[in-house]
């Protein structure tokens, strides 16, 4: 079985058993999804009440929890106050992953390739449009690239991994910053478009001469070649949990309100350029409150039991007193 059959079997498993237990419906994120699935699983086994989680992206996800019609929304692209206000909504970071850009060229494996920010920002906007490109070759002296058309994917549906993706390439490229800019959904300059982080890496897979971006965990099950990244401060790393790390240290969750905090370039020679959260909307009254209250449940118990399966998947957990602040928040915030 291979990974995307595995992750969406136990998403079916946790699903099939809400009927004669309690029913928590989500949705949302795709970024998110490898690891909530079995978090999903394994709360199942253990309590009994199972999760059915769609895996629609960050964009319609919010616009299901804002129409009431599932328990939970997930979203890479925090909501700012003023909208957590509007909505009635409570909103906190449930984990970090990275977002690495993968390739599809033959004789280039995983790490061989390195890009830098501007470069990368340069092929998305269709003015590299070839892999022996000066630019490439000046960064890869040692690979042979073929004189071939690069094949751009990217996210079709509104997306936090296109957000955290965008807003990098917008922090080092002016002109990006200017012409396209950032945001769930944003008008491509160039490229195709696939559904979800499970759609990129399927169409990655079955693309020569291709580049598109994706949440570490699709591009390491499912045997993408990623590539290197020179950092903010000019050194070029690798995708690591050392290097995830190292960026999401710099994240001051006590002093961001309504958890708002995006975590791109950030400073550090180690540091990973596109590091990324996923966040867990809920509303502060909710029409269930037996789910509301059952979701929670589930979200304390990820938090307390999930960490070695993240790690697993080459997420970074939540430090345990960021988790704190969270339980208070629930606390506060959640009248269920």
């Amino acid at each position: 079985m291979n990974f995307m059959k595995a992750i969406v079997a136990a998403g079916l498993v946790a699903a099939s058993t809400s009927a004669f237990a309690a029913d928590i419906t989500g949705a949302g994120s795709t970024f998110i999804f490898p690891v909530l699935s079995k978090w999903a699983d394994a709360y199942q086994k253990e309590s009994g009440n199972g999760v059915n989680y769609q895996s629609i992206g960050s964009g319609a996800g919010i616009k299901q929890i804002q129409a009431k019609t599932v328990t939970f929304g997930a979203t890479d692209a925090p909501l700012k106050v003023d909208q957590l206000e509007n909505d009635g909504l409570a909103q906190w970071p449930m984990i970090m992953g990275a977002i690495v850009p993968v390739v599809n060229i033959e004789g280039v494996k995983a790490g061989d390739m390195a890009l830098d920010g501007e470069t990368l920002a340069n092929i998305y906007a269709g003015k590299i449009t070839k892999w022996d490109d000066p630019a490439i070759k000046k960064l890869n002296s040692k690979l042979t690239l073929p004189s071939a058309a690069i094949a751009v994917v990217h996210r079709s549906d509104g997306s936090g991994t296109t957000f955290n993706f965008t807003d990098y390439l917008s922090k080092v490229s002016a002109d990006w910053k200017s012409k396209t800019g950032s945001g769930t959904t944003v008008e491509w300059p160039a490229g195709v478009g696939a559904k979800g982080n499970e759609g990129v890496s399927g169409n990655i897979g079955q693309t020569r001469n291709s580049i598109g971006y994706v949440e570490y965990a699709y591009a390491k099950q499912n045997k993408l070649t990623y590539t290197r990244l020179v950092n903010k401060a000019g050194k070029t790393v690798e995708p690591t949990m050392e290097a995830f790390q190292a960026a999401a240290s710099n994240a001051d969750w006590a002093h961001a309100p309504g958890y708002y905090l995006i975590l791109t370039d950030q400073p550090g020679e180690k540091s990973w350029p596109i590091v990324a959260s996923t966040f867990i909307l809920m509303h502060k009254e909710p029409a269930d409150k037996a789910n509301s209250a059952e979701a929670v449940k589930f979200f304390n118990w990820s938090f307390a039991n999930g960490n070695k399966m993240a790690e697993d998947l080459d997420y970074i957990p939540m430090p345990e007193s960021v988790v704190k602040l969270i339980e208070k928040t629930w606390s506060s915030d959640i009248k269920s």
